[in-house]
């Protein structure tokens, strides 16, 4: 089916309905057929990709990434391309600047900017339009900058492969000034500034001021904001917003994150198995999905699904004490400055907290906020300053050696990225066994069929055992990384962002095991995390962290519908999705 042609950005002016592929037989995700079918270009289209088609691979065995996909992207416009994970997003992005990765190809199809066809185009055309026409904003500024080279540099060097300034010092004066508009502080100093001395926020400015030092008429950004908070997350997208809106500049942005599409985009197009299986104005395609996908999708995701998963009572009486509480925590870190003397820096600052059996305690706050420092100490993994950390009845704040060493036994972590915390040279079947093997449990059989059962209880299939990290999705591997925190069959799981970096149906699967086995095992769970929108479908409580303190904490719905603190409140209207912006479709 094939929509009317959709008209230029403008807050007036009436959208064009959703599409949706067509029936054919049905397969997992419901029909698939031929690709949507978007308009002819007009005067005011930018990109126009028509019937994409990407491999990977040998052309004797190739392997479809993209599948027949058209795309449209109108001066001014924001269009959000949403998916999955491996559902070929970033690979189309890639395709439009002609940055594909070795063994990629493009078999078919035209990727046309203002006429101009980039998919046959050589490298001095492409060149020529990276950058200077089509600017991109990367996922990991951790990867994407130079860590040897100064950011102001960075930014500069831009300017002068596109003559853009007529030497090196007016380039950095421009970068400076480049800096100051993508929102840096200082923007002078920070210039002069290399990437490991910025946090993930700012670096991720820099990265959007490099995009846009050309001033370029269409904007890829690809997952620009996954890995950051809540609030830095929406003070990047608004800055985002108000240089593409006052520049003119059209956005194709590349996300998994529903709620940022919602707040962000006029139009969506969501994108399974390489085909585009839907697109259209932003508030239908959300309001009114037509494709199961696309319902299967907002499913998943915790923005659009408030319920709860079924979570069991925690068990607290007066006779029993609750499994973990700490008092008045404190960690200090000397403070690093050129002069002699001057008082630490704490990181924690008398945190409070208690966990009970069976309970899910999540602790929430940005970047910075101490939530990760306070995981380490009440898993004995650094020492506190000051406080006293009780578990199960019995003071373990400077507990050592072999008190300590069976404490952790009874008290396990899951880390926010698995590919890093898994061993890349083992079998998923000896990653699960590790912990075993490391207190000396039970003989090789024995281990090897624990292995196999926590491998099944994580709803992963029995191949994956001899398989390595590498060869498995992100969500696979951070159940694996579940079923090795449970082998010693602890009390406590600490959960460390784990579901930050993951898709929504990823992480809606991973945040049903953990509540499933809360519910067979009695666990306890401490949930660190900045999206508050799962926060309200896994714990019981909640506590908010701000500057190395507790705000605020109690139940979750009580939290959520009635915060006493600013800081609360400010989190809570950050969450993507709650407030649609004006330049959002619909």
């Amino acid at each position: 089916m094939t929509s009317t042609p959709p008209p230029a950005a403008g807050p007036a002016t009436p959208q064009a309905p959703a599409t949706v592929l067509g029936p054919e037989p049905a397969t997992a995700l419901g029909p698939e057929s031929a690709a949507v079918t978007e308009p002819d270009a007009g005067p005011d289209v930018l990109l126009a990709v028509r019937n994409l088609t990407i491999t990977y691979g040998a052309r004797a065995a190739p392997v479809p990434a993209v599948r027949g996909v058209d795309l449209t992207v109108r001066a001014g416009d924001v269009l959000a391309l949403v998916g999955e994970s491996g559902s070929g997003k970033s690979t189309t992005a890639h395709a439009v600047l002609g940055l594909l990765p070795p063994g990629a190809r493009v078999d078919s199809g035209t990727i046309r900017y203002e006429g101009t066809d980039l998919a046959g185009a050589d490298e001095a055309v492409l060149r020529a339009h990276r950058g200077r026409a089509i600017g991109l904003v990367p996922q990991d500024p951790a990867v994407s900058l130079n860590p040897v080279q100064r950011v102001g540099s960075q930014v500069a060097e831009v300017l002068l492969l596109h003559g853009l300034a007529p030497d090196r010092r007016t380039a950095l004066d421009r970068a400076a000034e480049l800096l100051g508009e993508a929102g840096l502080d200082r923007p002078r100093e920070r210039a002069r500034q290399y990437p490991h001395e910025l946090s993930g926020g700012m670096r991720q400015r820099v990265l959007i001021a490099i995009a846009l030092a050309a001033r370029p008429r269409l904007l890829v950004a690809d997952e620009p904001t996954s890995a950051l908070d809540v609030t830095v997350q929406r003070t990047i997208l608004d800055h985002l917003d108000t240089l593409t809106r006052t520049s003119g500049t059209a956005v194709l942005l590349i996300t998994h994150d529903l709620g940022v599409a919602a707040d962000r985009a006029r139009r969506i197009a969501v994108m399974a198995r390489g085909r585009i299986v839907e697109t259209g104005p932003t508030h239908e395609v959300l309001t009114a999905p037509r494709h199961p996908y696309t319902r299967s999708l907002l499913a998943a995701a915790p923005a659009f699904a408030p319920a709860r998963r079924t979570l069991p009572a925690a068990v607290r009486s007066a006779g029993r004490p609750d499994l973990l509480t700490a008092e008045n925590l404190v960690k200090e870190y000397p403070r690093r400055r050129s002069g002699p003397g001057g008082p630490p820096a704490p990181a924690v600052d008398g945190v409070s907290l208690r966990i009970a059996r069976g309970e899910t305690l999540a602790l929430v706050g940005e970047s910075g906020s101490g939530k990760s420092t306070t995981a380490r100490l009440l898993l004995r993994l650094t020492t506190p300053t000051a406080g006293r950390i009780t578990f199960d009845g019995q003071d373990v704040t400077r507990l050592r050696g072999p008190a300590l060493r069976a404490l952790r036994r009874r008290l396990q972590i899951v880390y926010q990225n698995p590919y890093t915390s898994l061993d890349p040279r083992l079998p998923v079947a000896e990653i699960v066994a590790e912990p075993l093997r490391a207190f000396r449990v039970a003989g090789r059989a024995e281990r090897a069929r624990r292995a196999a059962e926590l491998i099944d209880r994580v709803h992963l299939p029995a191949a994956v055992a001899r398989r390595r990290p590498s060869e498995l999705s992100g969500g696979q591997r951070q159940r694996v990384a579940v079923a090795r925190a449970l082998a010693l069959r602890p009390d406590l799981v600490v959960c460390d962002e784990p579901v930050s970096a993951l898709d929504v149906s990823a992480q809606a699967r991973v945040l049903d095991v953990l509540a499933e086995l809360q519910r067979e095992d009695g666990l306890s769970y401490l949930f660190i995390t900045h999206d508050l929108a799962v926060v309200r479908q896994i714990a019981h409580r909640v506590a908010v962290m701000r500057h190395g303190r507790i705000v605020e904490t109690g139940p979750v719905e009580t939290v959520f519908t009635a915060p006493r603190d600013p800081w609360t409140r400010e989190l809570l209207d950050a969450i993507p999705g709650r407030n649609p912006s004006p330049r959002a479709g619909g």
